[in-house]
């Protein structure tokens, strides 16, 4: 059997798994709108809506790297490669079923983790040119079928969604579980995957070479800055504003505002219009190629960055190599700390996370260990992998 060396891990992708994290909890724990206005903070300007797909993203680039990276792997490898994703997709969506039960108003994103990463197994063996036909396919098609099922979805299944984080019950609603993960939910997965396709867009380029992070970078820029100025177009001058201020939830909430912040809970209906917004968590083809963009030119500059000293950006690498611990243990901490009396002082919060998180992170490094989640997760993976590799020989 023909065996290969692993390549040698690159920190950068750690460490914008860490940017992830990071910016995750930061949305959890400082207010997105400043006190007594609908201004949006900088917390929401900066991590609103990018945080969570970076980490989507970044996954993609994961199972990218999983099957092979620049050369993927073919036939009875990627067959046992795929077993073990499925696995670890399995794994990942147990996680998130248990946490679903920790009294948090956090959305937390695991079970929908685990759907993607299932419905991303046809696509992992594919070349470049086809995947990069698929993802932009998907980037564009898939905004358009959302706005064309919710209202049936809406209509046909009640309740249309869980109403917070999947759990075990939810299986006895199965109609319900379903719509809410694919389509009503915090996450729909129908959008979401589209992340998932750029992450493995960008994991099936050779990621250590300076030319395709500098490509990167220019790309990511340039696909953030343009979705958001066609937006600011289409909305503006080309009156897309005016007729959504006109719909029902248009005019029942703070529309401008929430276009900085988010659009979640929103009822997207009555108008093509809202496939015009490009605003965090509307789902729209211009909120994912934002999204999208903004996470490649993440991952290029952490690339960049650790290029020639692998651990300069240590304190964002350490936890990015065991986010799926470090972001259980979050929800944990949030769902105690919400509970207090009086309310602590959310930055001292979210500033108490980060350099614990940090500390464990560099802790788990320097015993050469991953977190015990990562072990769970990528044991059963490496099992089911390693058995289904042995049972084709």
């Amino acid at each position: 059997m023909h065996t290969t060396s692993a390549p040698r891990r690159l920190t950068g992708i750690d460490a914008a798994r860490g940017v992830a994290l990071f910016g995750m909890m930061s949305t959890h724990i400082l207010p997105l709108y400043a006190p007594g206005t609908t201004d949006a903070t900088w917390t929401a300007l900066l991590f609103s809506g990018r945080a969570s797909g970076l980490f989507a993203v970044v996954a993609g680039i994961g199972l990218a790297l999983l099957t092979g990276g620049h050369v993927p792997h073919r036939d009875r490898t990627l067959s046992a490669d795929r077993t073990g994703i499925a696995v670890r997709a399995l794994v990942i969506a147990l996680i998130g079923l248990v946490l679903g039960g920790v009294e948090t108003n956090i959305a937390i994103i695991l079970v929908h983790y685990g759907v993607l990463f299932l419905l991303a197994l046809p696509f992992v063996g594919l070349r470049l040119r086809a995947l990069a036909a698929w993802t932009a396919g998907w980037l564009l098609v898939a905004p358009v079928v959302a706005y064309l099922l919710r209202p049936l979805v809406t209509a046909a299944v009640d309740p249309p969604s869980v109403g917070g984080n999947p759990v075990f019950e939810h299986f006895l609603v199965p109609t319900t579980l379903a719509a809410d993960l694919f389509l009503t939910g915090y996450y729909p997965v129908l959008q979401w995957l589209g992340f998932i396709l750029v992450g493995l867009m960008i994991g099936r380029l050779d990621l250590s070479r300076l030319g395709v992070q500098l490509g990167l970078l220019g790309a990511g820029v340039l696909a953030a800055a343009g979705a958001r100025l066609l937006s600011a177009q289409l909305l503006g001058p080309g009156g897309g504003l005016a007729a959504l201020l006109a719909t029902p939830d248009g005019s029942r909430y703070p529309l401008e505002a929430m276009l900085d912040v988010g659009l979640a809970g929103v009822d997207q209906s009555g108008s093509w219009w809202w496939l015009a917004v490009s605003a965090p968590h509307s789902g729209t083809t211009l909120d994912l190629v934002h999204v999208a963009g903004s996470a490649a030119a993440v991952v290029a500059v952490c690339l960049l960055l650790t290029r020639r000293f692998p651990q300069a950006l240590l304190p964002l690498s350490a936890p990015g190599a065991m986010t799926l611990t470090l972001y259980a243990l979050h929800i944990c901490v949030m769902s105690w700390a919400d509970k207090l009396v009086p309310l602590p002082d959310p930055l001292l919060v979210f500033w108490l996370q980060v350099a614990a998180a940090i500390a464990i992170g560099i802790l788990f490094q320097r015993v050469r260990s991953r977190g015990p989640l990562e072990l769970l997760a990528s044991g059963a993976a490496n099992a089911a992998r390693d058995g289904r590799a042995d049972a084709r020989h």
